[in-house]
Order: C-alpha cells, then structure tokens, then sequence
C-alpha cells in the first residue's frame, strides 16, 4: 500500500488533489459550526444548488473562466439569504428551499438543451458528486484555492470575536454599537467562498456534509465554542485526507468517499458523547 501511495505521489495532480482536499476541509469546518448554531445549516446545500446553476450558465455562455460568474452570483444568493428575516413574506428556509430547487432545474435544464459535450449525464454526475473533477486541477486552480481559501481563514480569524457574538446573540452585538448585520454579511461571503471552492472536491449535492458533519461530531464532544472550532477543523482535515487516501486505492468517487468518512466520525462521536455523558 505504501509502494502504490508514494507512486501516485509522484504525480501533479495527486498532490494538487491533497492541497485543495485539506484547504477545503478546514475552511467548511471552521464555519460549520457557527451554520450549526445559528440554525443555519440548511443554508449550505441551497448555494451549492446555486452554484450548480451558475456553474450551468457559464457552461452555456463558453466562459474561460466560470468563478468569474460562480463566485459573485454565490455570494450575492448568500446575502439574499441571510438577510431574508422573520419578517419577510418568505421566511429564510421556504427560500433557501425555493431557490435551490430552482436553481438546480435550471442548470439541469441548461445543461441538456445547450450542451455540446455528448456525455451530459457523466458531466452532471461529475458536478454534482464530484466525481473526477478533484483529480483534474490545473495549477490556476490550486493558485486560485489557496488566495480564496487564505482569505476565508484570515477574515475569521480576524472577525473570530464578532462571529462568536454573533453565533450566539446578535441583539448583544447591535447593543455595543456593532452592526450584526455586517458580520452576517461577512458569514455569508464566507460560506460562498467554500462552497464554490467545495464544487471540485465533493461536488454540489455533497458539499453541505462537509460543513455540517465535523462541526456535529465534534458538538458532540465538547461544549466550548472554541474547542469545537479547533476540533471541527482536525476532524475534517483528517478525513479529508483519509478519504482521497482511500479514493485513490480503492478507485472510489472522491467525493463520497470523503462524506462516508465524516458519517463515520459522526457515528463514533455521537456514540462516545453519549456514553460520556452517561
């Protein structure tokens, strides 16, 4: 096992894989937790489905570059989101649920009438599950995963005292003179961020699982909001790599791969909290 990992090592995009796996992995879960608690963890698979969408237009209008359309179409949805307040005539999650059921459609739909590949259900499958397109990164790929990916990590730990204000009760942050509403901004530019990078390593559909999972299995665990940051971010990153691990012997789909190890952490963490608290 060893001889055939460190020859696959020998290739390009097998290390590219593992430097994009591993930003990925630590970006999602160290805003999963603040998803969670916020109840907002629905929020992920709406702007993965956007994204999808987005990813379908790009496709239809032959753009060399499809984050150009992606990244700012995502994170717009994402400030629609969360901004969507009780409020509203539609409340948060009957429109995250509308939006990404129609968004996902529609890039169905793109994909089919203007496709000029002869294989549209391998390159859906391939979006949505992330099948093969982790292993296929070009260089200005992994450049353009590690700016975005710096950027997230800075801002939060930079905002780290904000974000926990805000996790937690936003009414105490508007009443030190703070504007809730910018840090919740900034939570949401975040979470496009991840979740556009996300696409190429689990695929549309799967992305939502790596913000959520860590940031339950280590919930389950400890009560401390850091401590769960911290541990969310080990517990991703670990199976992350496990899973591409796995992937590359077992020539499984990446993508899933990844999500089964975090279903497995979750179910050893769930059962070891319980016994603990028992």
């Amino acid at each position: 096992m060893i001889k055939t990992l460190q020859f696959y090592f020998e290739f390009t995009l097998v290390r590219n894989a593992f430097i994009v796996g591993v930003l990925i992995a630590l970006c999602s879960s160290l805003l999963g937790v603040t998803l969670v608690l916020k109840r907002y963890s629905f929020i992920g698979d709406g702007l993965s489905h956007v994204a999808f969408g987005a990813m379908a237009v790009a496709t239809v209008l032959k753009l060399a570059d499809q984050s150009v359309l992606i990244l700012p179409v995502t994170v717009i949805t994402a400030i629609l989101l969360l901004k969507s307040g009780q409020n509203a005539k539609i409340k948060g999650d009957a429109a995250t649920a509308m939006i990404s059921v129609g968004a996902l459609a529609v890039g169905y739909m793109l994909m089919n009438v203007f496709s000029a590949s002869a294989n549209v259900s391998g390159d859906v499958c391939s979006t949505l599950f992330g099948s093969t397109s982790i292993l296929t990164l070009q260089v200005k790929d992994v450049v353009l995963c590690l700016v975005l990916s710096t950027v997230v990590i800075v801002l939060f730990v930079v905002l780290y005292n904000r974000i926990f204000a805000v996790t937690f009760d936003e009414n105490f942050v508007t009443a030190t003179g703070k504007s809730a509403d910018f840090y919740n901004l900034m939570i949401a530019v975040m979470i496009a961020i991840v979740i556009v990078l996300g696409m190429n390593l689990v695929g549309s559909l799967l992305i939502s699982a790596l913000i959520i999972f860590p940031a339950l299995s280590s919930m389950s665990l400890l009560k401390n909001f850091k401590s769960v940051v911290i541990l969310s971010a080990i517990m991703s990153v670990i199976c992350a790599f496990i899973g591409i691990l796995v992937s590359i012997l077992l020539s499984t789909p990446v993508g899933s791969t990844i999500v089964v190890c975090d279903m497995i952490l979750f179910f050893i963490c769930f059962v070891t909290g319980k016994v603990k608290g028992a």
